[in-house]
């Protein structure tokens, strides 16, 4: 039976139409109808997790905009960035932005840093973000605001734009081709890692100097906490077995702790992977990107986490389920689900309709990637309803996204629907939603994938389709001239 061709939603106003969709695809996404507002709104529900009071049901996931100053600080653009999160009425602030711990962990030269230098602008940063929540909401009650701290390792670009100077854990049969690495490029030793340790344990010292509630060790998208996981060909400390592959989490939450006890740390998995995707080279031409099809791979397939050895397109939740027995175990309450990576597979990560530039036409319709991340974080949740979790892949949805975020939320699936791209065009969505204003439309994110196709051209990320702010800049004029291939 052939496939459904691929419902645009943006065109799409009717619910039925939408789920009548959703129904041919075969798949389980609870909608409600009837939006609640104010207290009555299972998205309004204040919570208390690890002694921090969550005031409601809506996250702002880290999202960086690659336009912070060659020396780590904060541009006028980011400080407008984080000024959004707070009027976005979202009462958990995931991290903000991925803010390196050290320079050559920097995923591109205009990543903000964590050191003493920087710290009173990064300090500004989340003062910004309480005093916009206050004139928006009237009280910062139940506001509470992470950093999320990172190395790129793989995927580091700390001096230019084009040029990457990766930090490996392994050998990666397929992404090692990718970033033309060869047999003889070093990987990390066990005494680099601990160094790199304790640069890690320092930057989370200084955030807690400045008053954020908690730090993420971030360990999604293909970065160095995520490569981490996948490490079961690496030798050493750090690798092959499931106690050393979570070595470098562990030491770091031991080292938090005793320099920063009254820090709360929160952890940003991807919580499953699938082989790196590529265009289909038989359906591409020049300037059309073809389909995303799986790259071929020895099986069993040992290079990932939460990915299935023997057919690396499909998840197996068995270690990941492991991994969040470790984090209750180790007293880290918040965690913030995301699958994949924006690098190598981003259908999985992001379900978009238009590709960014080094990507490829989808391979499915987006809402069953929609369906995918929002299934398996329902069976995390369901195995740990002492943690609490957050979800990730909703923007796609557009104008059905409230429905189906309430819908989540009632049922249990999640513990808070998390936004990254949709409050780049509409940062005020969850203040909307739970104040119960008309969902405005001409804000809503359509997954043009402008936000990503920029910083992969060395311009800053923003909405430039929606973000009068960017729309109008010198960045989208130039940014067109790349689309168009000048």
């Amino acid at each position: 039976m052939p496939a459904l061709p691929i419902l645009r939603l943006g065109s799409v106003k009717d619910p039925s139409t939408f789920l009548d969709h959703v129904q041919k695809l075969g798949l389980d996404l609870p909608y409600e109808a009837d939006l609640a507002a104010g207290d009555a709104s299972p998205l309004a529900q204040p919570i208390t997790v690890d002694g921090l009071k969550i005031g409601n049901r809506w996250t702002i996931h880290p999202m960086e905009g690659w336009d912070g100053t060659a020396d780590g600080k904060p541009s006028e653009a980011t400080v407008r960035r984080w000024k959004h999160f707070g009027l976005s009425g979202a009462k958990l602030i995931w991290g903000g932005e991925a803010v390196a711990i050290r320079h050559d962990g920097r995923a591109n030269p205009n990543q903000l840093v964590m050191n003493e230098a920087n710290l009173g602008d990064i300090s500004h940063l989340r003062d910004t973000l309480i005093t916009a929540h206050k004139e928006k909401m009237g009280s910062d009650d139940g506001l509470v605001v992470g950093l999320q701290l990172t190395h790129s390792g793989r995927f580091s670009k700390p001096n230019d734009h084009f040029r990457m100077e990766p930090k490996i854990v392994f050998r990666h049969p397929v992404l090692d081709r990718r970033l033309k690495l060869g047999p003889d490029y070093p990987v990390m030793t066990d005494d680099d890692i601990r160094r790199l340790i304790e640069d890690y344990v320092h930057a989370a010292k200084l955030a807690a100097s400045v008053g954020y509630d908690f730090i993420d060790v971030k360990h999604c998208h293909g970065y160095l906490g995520h490569e981490f996981l996948g490490a079961h060909t690496r030798p050493g400390d750090f690798g092959g077995s499931f106690e050393n592959r979570t070595r470098y989490l562990r030491e770091i939450v031991a080292g938090v702790r005793a320099v920063a006890p009254n820090l709360k740390i929160g952890v940003r998995l991807s919580a499953f992977d699938f082989v790196a995707y590529r265009p289909d080279p038989a359906l591409s031409s020049p300037g059309k990107l073809g389909p995303g099809i799986p790259e071929e791979t020895p099986l069993p397939y040992r290079y990932g986490f939460g990915v299935d050895e023997q057919n690396p397109t499909a998840y197996d939740l068995a270690e990941p389920a492991k991994f969040l027995e470790l984090l209750q175990s180790l007293g880290i309450r918040l965690v913030n689900l995301s699958g994949g990576s924006p690098y190598y597979n981003p259908h999985i990560q992001r379900p978009a309709l238009y590709p960014p530039s080094d990507g490829y036409q989808p391979p499915e319709d987006p809402l069953i990637g929609v369906a995918r991340q929002i299934h398996a974080h329902r069976q995390l949740k369901e195995k740990f309803p002492n943690l609490y979790l957050v979800g990730t892949g909703y923007t796609y949805l557009q104008d059905f996204l409230p429905n189906v975020a309430q819908a989540v939320v009632r049922k249990g699936w999640i513990d808070s629907v998390g936004l990254g791209r949709m409050v780049l065009s509409y940062p005020e969505l969850p203040a909307d939603v739970l104040q119960g204003k008309p969902f405005n439309g001409k804000k809503v994110c359509r997954t043009f994938s402008d936000c990503t196709t920029a910083p992969r051209n060395g311009l800053p990320s923003g909405c430039f389709p929606l973000d009068e702010y960017y729309k109008t800049s010198d960045t989208h004029v130039k940014l067109k001239a790349i689309k168009k291939g000048k």
